[in-house]
């Protein structure tokens, strides 16, 4: 597969810009994808943790966000081996790279930096929607390190980044959903409870209970109404009317 004409282009001047940046920039853009991986998996500990307090469904996306990240990059992986894109620091004529450029058969199309990063990215957000304003914009930049540092296209990363954000939140609803009732199982056993959390408490006001000794039946507030009581709320109706009707003959 050839690139498209105006991506080689974009690379050109993207490229270009970046060999006249300083030198710590150009270490920070090489290291910083890598490094950014391990921000996910230090959010994705954080995330596990979080959802020993949720429910069976919350600790099921938790455990399935590094699967649903590792099915996102091998669609990535095997898409490469089929489309087969030269990389542009091979391809490109007179392009410049900070990074070495991978080994030929190495392919560029899709990015899968950009895949893992998106995937990661997407399915915190799916399990903790409070965190999308910081993972998205780590994940897009990233992808575009990628362009900066020479190794890929634009069109590669933005693949790469769909194919992420697509693929892996739709992988890890589908093992969620499956992983619901065992993480139920698990967590009524002392080590399933110790790894995953204890079910959560009954929600709601429990109702009022008969008593099976006098009959008696819980109130609002614990007090217990009894038939005595009942008797008491109704003797006075009972006693006016015999008022009204006189005394007995």
């Amino acid at each position: 597969m050839e690139a498209p004409e105006f991506s080689a282009d974009l690379y050109r001047s993207v490229t270009e810009f970046a060999d006249g940046t300083p030198s710590w920039l150009h270490t920070v853009a090489e290291v910083g994808t890598d490094a950014g991986l391990l921000v996910f998996v230090a959010l994705f500990a954080v995330g596990w943790w979080r959802a020993r307090a949720g429910d069976a469904r919350a600790m099921g996306l938790a455990l399935a966000a590094p699967f649903a990240v590792v099915a996102a990059y091998l669609i990535s992986e095997v898409s490469k081996t089929f489309i087969q894109e030269e990389r542009p620091c091979r391809a490109v004529e007179g392009a410049v790279h900070i990074a070495a450029c991978p080994a030929p058969g190495d392919w560029s199309f899709p990015s899968n930096h950009a895949t893992i990063a998106a995937a990661s990215a997407a399915v915190i957000v799916v399990a903790w929607r409070r965190m999308a304003p910081w993972v998205l914009p780590l994940a897009a930049l990233m992808a575009f390190s990628r362009v900066f540092v020479g190794v890929h296209y634009p069109h590669d990363v933005v693949a790469g980044f769909v194919l992420g954000v697509v693929a892996a939140p739709l992988a890890a609803v589908a093992l969620a959903a499956a992983l619901r009732p065992l993480v139920a199982q698990m967590r009524g056993v002392a080590v399933g409870a110790a790894l995953l959390g204890p079910p959560p408490a009954s929600a709601g006001r429990p109702l009022p209970v008969p008593d099976p000794v006098d009959g008696a039946a819980a109130g609002p507030q614990g007090a217990s109404v009894t038939r005595a009581d009942e008797a008491a709320v109704t003797m006075p109706d009972v006693m006016g009317g015999l008022t009204r009707r006189g005394p007995l003959p």
